[in-house]
């Protein structure tokens, strides 16, 4: 799906224990008034820096809607901090010991699957509380107590997918780059409409590919009855014009996920050809927190993207989190687990069990309207029908 994520698979890092709160820490008795600390860790440069500008300018709308435009709670003011990751692990976790060790409490941010799984395992090891970006892999669910995501996950993009098709006993084959991304919706797939009866193989791409033809090849050798693509990234536009001219839309169902608005031209003549599932567009909700969310990023200057619901569902999350149990990170936990809530794609809920982020998805299609493409909703699907499935106890 041309959605997030690049990545390099976890690190086993050393934990940075906590020196202890400060006088600009998250909490601590005799702070009522102190700056309630907040660091997010995010991609403004690197591969995915689109992605990461789209989920701050949500993030920074979130905020100022579930404060009332004061930033404050309970009269503490919010002392936000950015850190570029740059798609880097290893800079990213180096930026979470850095926070961790002056005192904050409360973490967030990446776009990239591979940068979000060890800033989770910072977390478990210092016992913080961790929300996630956009980063979609699954693994991040259920992989400890104090992280929680913001947006969706690999599955339930899936699972939105297996809504244009028949699974049992058809052919599917994944094309994706081959990243923690790529084989998170390769084992996503396999795991959702495999269990379904499909027979499910992969064409994974290496990241730094700039010619498809070969791939697109042995995507026509499958003969598959279903494509599903999961790509991000500069190439997208490359990929798509790879398999059009190799004849695999026309062959065959190719499903994709419904990309940023700088992908919307980048499948040309191919567009009417992809069945799009969708995590989000502007307009997609039709929502009174959407309307808001599109209002404030508008306002700042900014452009509503596919993950601008991250961020502010992550602001809404950390609020409600704050405002629950600021300064005991156990209290902000157990906050958080089942908090239902009206994001901005509409009832939203952290499960208890697992803290997967249950949330509607949607069908979409793209149209041409004067030699520009725009999305335009096909159908809205409940979250609980593409919820991902619980581990088994």
């Amino acid at each position: 799906m041309a959605v997030a994520a690049a990545a390099v698979t976890g690190l086993a890092l050393a934990a940075c224990a906590p020196t202890g709160a400060t006088t600009g820490g998250s909490g601590g008795d005799g702070e009522d008034a102190a700056p309630i600390d907040i660091g997010i860790v995010y991609s403004e440069s690197g591969p995915l820096a689109a992605y990461g500008e789209a989920y701050k300018d949500g993030f920074e709308a979130g905020l100022d809607h579930a404060t009332g435009g004061t930033g404050e709670i309970a009269g503490r003011p919010l002392n936000v901090t950015y850190h570029d990751d740059a798609g880097d692990p290893e800079k990213a976790v180096s930026q979470a010991k850095d926070l961790i060790g002056k005192g904050y409490q409360i973490l967030g941010g990446t776009v990239v699957s591979g940068v979000a799984l060890p800033l989770a395992e910072q977390a478990d090891q210092n016992k913080v509380l961790y929300v996630s970006g956009p980063a979609a892999v699954d693994a991040l669910t259920g992989i400890n107590r104090y992280t929680f995501r913001s947006g969706r996950q690999s599955l339930q993009d899936v699972a939105a997918a297996g809504t244009f098709v028949e699974p049992d006993g058809a052919k599917v084959v994944v094309f994706a780059q081959d990243n923690a991304f790529g084989q998170g919706n390769l084992a996503a797939v396999d795991g959702v409409l495999g269990a379904q009866g499909a027979e499910v193989s992969s064409v994974l791409v290496p990241e730094d590919a700039t010619e498809f033809t070969p791939f697109a090849k042995k995507v026509l050798d499958a003969q598959a009855d279903m494509v599903f693509v999961a790509w991000a990234g500069a190439t997208t536009g490359a990929m798509w014009q790879g398999l059009d001219q190799q004849g695999v839309l026309d062959e065959t169902t190719v499903v994709t996920g419904l990309g940023d608005v700088s992908t919307y031209g980048a499948y040309g003549e191919a567009a009417t050809k992809v069945s799009f599932l969708n995590h989000y567009f502007p307009g997609a909700a039709g929502t009174e927190t959407e309307a808001a969310m599109l209002a404030a990023v508008e306002e700042q200057g900014g452009t509503p993207d596919l993950f601008t619901p991250d961020g502010f569902v992550a602001a809404q999350l950390m609020v409600h989190a704050i405002e629950e149990g600021a300064g005991d990170v156990e209290a902000m936990v157990d906050a958080l687990e089942g908090y239902t809530f009206e994001g901005p794609k509409g009832p939203t809920t952290v499960r208890a069990s697992d803290h997967a982020l249950i949330q509607p998805m949607y069908q979409a299609r793209l149209v041409e309207d004067d030699g520009t493409w725009t999305p335009e909703l096909v159908e809205t699907i409940d979250g609980e029908a593409v919820a991902p499935a619980e581990a088994a106890e």
